[in-house]
Formats: structure tokens, sequence, C-alpha cells
């Protein structure tokens, strides 16, 4: 099968082919040597999967794999420009190497549900939701028009969202990730299709939130409908494929049925993938290798570390001595907006060479929390120290010189670089000593501080993936040589393996130069792994703090038990078994 420049497939001289091996007859989508071509690359090659009613199929693998253009491929949108080609395809029975623009437009909504990864962009901004769900209702005639409105209620209260009628008169902007999440949801099953494919559908959701997707998905799948999940999150695969297949480099290395795959991989790609999945189990480990690491260095009352600090040189006016006072200190924090009391009464410590993991559902006050202690937001009641210092209460021209000291590692990194600039000038803006050549030097050095080539100081932020783009993050938050490092989210968007050589990254350069870490994250995999104390924020209030390891194994709090609770978790035999040394 060959497609046009839409995306769409012309009509093709054949006849109709058997399923034959590739997939039995009750398959409701089965394809046949897929091959994706985009110019001179062929990033799908020779992919063939069936899916049938009542099945989940989930395709996982890195970035770049190849399997949001096989998902795509599978709706007549693979992009484009794009060839794509087939020895054999049918959807519900009809042979797919035939359709014309106008079959695959009824295939996709009738037929076939999609929900992205991205609902804001997915979503029309300029549209309530309740006007988005009513066009899949009105394009295929599900129901007649005086029964449309009261039908995108029932589809939103189908997907858990609170007050329908309230939500379906509001714009995408006005709701949460999650709520705008199971709208996208409820778009897609408003024509009740017989296949939903889901492309990274909880992604940097909140394991709350995750939860009640997975829950409503394999509700349908329980319903009859075949379900095609794209996914680099493993766990989440675990909890509701029933087959898995493996890509890389656009082929398919391994697949099965899903507790084979994952209890017992065969490839040693899947492997890695496993290996690098970031749990308690893995503490005190490298997520890359497997080896054995420092804990940062030793606290101020001898507790967690294993190993005094290797402590890089810098300059004296930068260096802090260790010793019982906390580099970060945050006492009866309270900020609102209007009405809405975000963070309430919170307070915390943070000493040199410890990581202080900040958990909680979206709406909890994290962010605000990180934003107080940047000092970029004033707070109403409280206070925040840096180096016994006030910080929160300097004016912005008495702060500024003391900024360096305290820097900020965003999610999305992209949204926060000049995308005119060059990440060589990226990572040079907060320098604001020395000269051109000096600049230059110091750019190189951190580049492969965080691994990477020189020549990447020359090219713009667009030209990297999304893992290059963190490790200029974290190069350009380093230039300066802070004491504090604020990460909101910096591994939530990446790949198992990519977010795995982030985490490592960041212990080592916790290990190297005694840096602090405020660690704000809705992964607890990912918190459990690298922090040693964690704060848990429920309604801009801390309900509950302490090691990390006591926390989360024995949660007093019914809400810390609820967030541990919901954590999808591989099997029990899934990857190699690590030891922490501590």
């Amino acid at each position: 099968m060959t497609t046009t420049h839409d995306g769409t497939a012309p009509a093709a001289g054949s006849g109709a082919h058997p399923t034959g091996s590739f997939g039995s007859s009750s398959a409701f989508v089965a394809v046949e040597d897929l091959r994706v071509g985009f110019g001179a690359a062929e990033v799908v090659r020779g992919v063939s999967l069936s899916i049938a009613p009542g099945e989940c199929v989930a395709i996982v693998g890195e970035s770049g794999s190849g399997k949001s253009v096989t998902a795509r491929s599978l709706l007549g949108l693979a992009g484009p420009g794009s060839r794509v080609r087939a020895s054999a395809f049918t959807i519900a029975g009809r042979d797919a190497l035939r359709f014309r623009p106008g079959d695959w437009r009824r295939v996709r909504g009738r037929f076939a549900g999609l929900v992205l990864q991205d609902a804001l962009v997915s979503l029309d901004p300029l549209r309530t939701v309740g006007a988005e769900i009513a066009e899949v209702l009105a394009t295929h005639d599900v129901v007649p028009r005086a029964r449309r409105a009261e039908r995108v209620l029932e589809l939103l209260e189908s997907v858990r969202v609170p007050e329908p009628a309230l939500r379906a008169g509001q714009h995408p902007h006005e709701l949460s990730g999650g709520l705008r999440q199971r709208v996208l949801i409820a778009s897609a099953l408003a024509a009740a299709p017989e296949l939903i494919i889901a492309d990274e559908p909880t992604t940097a959701l909140d394991v709350t939130v995750q939860a009640g997707i997975l829950r409503l998905l394999a509700a349908r799948k329980a319903a009859g409908t075949a379900l095609l999940l794209i996914s680099h999150d493993l766990a989440v695969v675990a909890s509701i494929a029933d087959r898995i297949l493996v890509m890389r480099d656009g082929r398919l290395v391994e697949q099965g049925p899903a507790g084979d795959v994952l209890a017992a991989p065969a490839h040693a790609y899947t492997r890695s993938l496993l290996a690098a999945v970031p749990s308690a189990s893995s503490r005190g480990t490298r997520l890359t290798d497997g080896t054995a690491r420092s804990d940062g260095i030793r606290l101020a009352d001898g507790s967690r570390a294993t190993e005094e600090a290797r402590v890089t040189p810098r300059p004296e006016s930068t260096v802090q001595t260790p010793g019982p006072a906390p580099v970060l200190a945050a006492t009866g924090l309270s900020r609102s907006y209007g009405s809405r009391r975000v963070v309430d009464d919170v307070s915390f410590t943070l000493h040199r060479g410890e990581t202080l993991g900040v958990v909680g559902e979206s709406g909890s006050g994290k962010t605000t929390l990180a934003r107080l202690a940047l000092g970029l937001l004033t707070p109403d009641e409280g206070g925040v120290t840096l180096h016994r210092q006030p910080w929160s209460t300097l004016p912005e021209r008495r702060r500024r010189p003391f900024r360096p000291r305290i820097q900020l590692i965003s999610q999305n990194p992209l949204d926060s670089f000049d995308p005119r600039h060059t990440t060589g000038r990226l990572i040079a803006e907060p320098l604001r000593t020395g000269g051109r050549a000096e600049r230059r030097a110091r750019v190189l050095e951190l580049l492969a501080r965080v691994g990477l080539p020189p020549e990447t100081a020359a090219r713009h932020p667009r030209e990297l993936s999304g893992g290059q783009r963190q490790r200029v993050a974290i190069a350009r938050a380093l230039a300066p040589r802070p004491d504090v490092l604020v990460c909101d989210e910096p591994v939530s968007a990446l790949d198992v393996s990519i977010q795995a050589q982030v985490l490592d990254l960041l212990a080592d350069l916790q290990t190297e130069d005694g840096t602090a870490l405020l660690f704000i994250s809705h992964d607890l995999g990912v918190v459990h792994h690298l922090a040693h104390r964690v704060l848990v924020m429920k309604d801009g209030r801390v309900v509950e703090q302490g090691d990390v390891d006591e926390v989360f194994s024995r949660p007093r709090h019914p809400y810390t038990r609820d967030l541990v609770a919901a954590v999808p978790r591989l099997p029990a035999t899934a990857g190699p078994v690590r030891r922490s040394p501590r």
C-alpha cells in the first residue's frame, strides 16, 4: 500500500487478501509485512500484527522505534510524504489496500478511535469539549440531533468526568491534564468503535488518574473492544496487555504473551528496557548498567549515605562546608490564588547532597511549592531561607546575585529554550564572568559532563531528541555551579532508557558535587529510586513525610496508601534482581 501526501491510500488494483498466517479470521485488524518510509528512510520495516476483539496488543520501545508510525498507519495517518506498503492489510474483514480517502474517513471514529498523548494539542482550543465530542456524533450519525447533548453528557460520565454538564461547556485549557485525557477518550469512544488505538495515553499523568484511565480501557476491552496500546511504560503495559510487541529501529525484535515477555524476555533489548525501570529494588544501583553507586554525600546526621562525597573543586565562594544547617529550608509556606489556597503551611529542609522527593496529584501544590522555593513566587505566609539567609523575602534586585545558587530543571525544556539560540549559547547564558574563550571552554566541559559531544553546541533545541534536550537543560542548570537543583518532573516524558540515563546522571552529579535536589514527580517509582526523604502533598498540605522507604513501604495516611496502591507494577520476576548496598 502506498499513501498519498496526506496519508490516505489510493485504490489498489488487487483483490482481497486472505488473513493467512498473520492473523486469524476473527481479527478485527491484521497487517502483514508493513513498511513505512519518509524520503530515503524506512522507519517501519516488515512489521506484522493482528488484534482480535476483546484483546489488548501493546507495542513498546524507545522514541524513534516506529511505534507511533505503525499505529497511525493502521488508520491511514502515517503522515505527509509517507510511503506505506503491506503485503496484506484487513480492517473489520475489509481489504484496506483498496481503501479510498472516503473509506479511511469512515474508518476513523466509526470503526477505530484514536487517543493521543497530548490532549491539549489534540483538542480544538476554540471549541468547548462538548462540541468536540458532539462533532463525532454528528459526523457518524450516531444519534439523532435532539439526543446529541444528552449523549455527550453520558460519554463524559462514562469516563468519570466530574460535573459533566459543567465540563461540557468548558474549553480544553480550562481542564486539568487528567480531565483533558478523559475527554479525548470520550471523543474516541463516541462512535462506539471496535478498535481503540491509544498512543501513550497515560504518559505524564498522576498515578491515580492513570489508574482510572487504565480501568476505563480495561472495561472497554472486557466489553469486546480491540485495543492497541502504544507505551514506553512497561508497568502500564503489564497491567492491561494480552500480547506485547517490542520494536527497535523499525523492526519487531520480540513478541509474545505479556507474561512471557515481561517475566522471561528473550531479547537483550527487552531485558535492557526492563532493567532501566526505576523502583524500590533499584535503589543504590545505576539503572543503565546495574552496578552499585554511591548515594550522594554523607548527610548531616550521618544517615543514608555509605561513603564520603567526592566533591570536585569549585570556586571558594560557591563551596559550602557540610554541616547540620540545611542548604534550603521552608517554614510555614502558604500561597493562595484568589480564594483558593494552593500551598498551605508547608515546611521542609534540604541538606547538601540530599534528594527530597515531592509527590502528589495534579493540583496538590507541588509546582507552586517549587516556584516558592525558587523565589519566583512570594509566599503569603512563611518564608524560605537559602544557606540560612532570607530568600523569599528579599527584593528581586537583592535576590538576583544569589540566583546562580539555585537552578531549575523543568519537565519540558523545549518550551523554556529560545528556539533562535544554539545549544552552546543557551548553556553559556547563565555564565556571568570570563571571556568568550573561557565561556566556550566551560560550555564544552558541561556538555561532556552530561554525555553530549562537542558538536551539540552548534545545534538548535529542535534538532535534538527529548533526552538530549533534557541533558542540555541539566548542563545549563549546572553552568553557574548551583548548590540546589529544583527538578520539576524532569523525566516524566522520557522513554524508560533515556529516563534511566538522566537519573544516573543526576545521581552522579550529586555524588561529585554534593548538589541538593528538590525532586518533584508524580512517578513514585522514580522518587523511590532516587530520593532520601519524601513529602506527600494533597490539596496544598503535606499529609505525610519521612524516609522514602518508610513512607512508601508503610504509608500511614489514607491518601498515601491510595497513591502507592495505584502504581502499576511489573511482574515480580521481571528483570534482574538488584540489591541495594545500603
